[in-house]
């Protein structure tokens, strides 16, 4: 029964880092020895001190870098990743900007549009396909960008702290939009942060990296159901995880 179980866990993985490391041309190591994995239906978030190598292991996990040393196993046809800033192109509308993906996969026009509505509707922006980026506010922006991944339901999400420039209230009504597409799409899902508060509201499992080069020194399994409240966020027990998190961060900053 063990090995069955075992079995069925390894063929629901969609993302696995075995021993990664990545040492750059200039003799700079940012990443060392990292394993974890990302299994369909999981939420998994790296919270570390700025430079450890965080965005590095998302540029490998999408196939913008390669690692030096050990292996990243994910299927690249079909990634979802969401940067830092919404990259929108500025003068495509934000049907145009959602419909980008589609068109470089040579989806045909009636499933293309059909995809595009879909996705402009999850993130709740029906009503603005024709408006351009500079009639939008930055959480609308962010919106258009989860978007044109969403187009094409990818079953791994990439998001470099897509979140970080917005402010808090709107961080945390995108938090919970986040969260409602999760559950929707089931996608595994791997989240860059540097806000313990964010990790520990979206997450099934929070890994704790070291300051460079960026190793896993601590792990947390995130024990709240789905759907999550915004009044999670005010819970004793909340605190309590996040207060842990907190200082393993600042025993993993040296």
């Amino acid at each position: 029964m063990a090995e069955a179980n075992s079995v069925k866990e390894a063929a629901q993985v969609s993302l696995r880092f075995d021993g990664l490391g990545k040492t750059f041309p200039d003799g700079t190591e940012a990443l060392r020895d990292v394993t974890f994995s990302v299994s369909k239906g999981e939420f998994v978030t790296v919270v570390g001190p700025s430079g450890c190598g965080k965005s590095t292991l998302l540029r490998i996990a999408s196939g913008l870098d390669t690692q030096t040393e050990g292996s990243c196993e994910v299927d690249r046809a079909n990634i979802g990743y969401v940067f830092q800033d919404a990259t929108l192109l500025p003068w495509r509308t934000v049907k145009h900007n959602v419909e980008l993906f589609a068109e470089l996969h040579d989806m045909d026009g009636s499933a293309k549009d059909s995809a595009v509505s879909d996705a402009i509707e999850l993130v709740g922006l029906s009503g603005f396909e024709n408006h351009h980026p500079r009639q939008l506010s930055g959480g609308m922006r962010m919106r258009v960008s989860l978007a044109r991944s969403l187009v094409m339901r990818p079953p791994v999400f990439l998001f470099d702290e897509p979140f970080g420039a917005l402010d808090e209230i709107t961080r945390e009504r995108l938090n919970e939009e986040t969260l409602a597409l999760f559950a929707a799409e089931g996608f595994a899902g791997l989240f860059i942060t540097h806000s313990i508060t964010e990790a520990v509201f979206m997450s099934t499992k929070v890994h704790v990296m070291s300051d460079r080069p960026g190793t896993i020194v601590a792990s947390y399994d995130i024990p709240f159901d789905y759907p999550r409240k915004p009044e999670l966020r005010f819970d004793p027990a909340f605190a309590e995880l996040s207060g842990e998190i907190n200082t393993a961060l600042r025993g993993a900053h040296t």
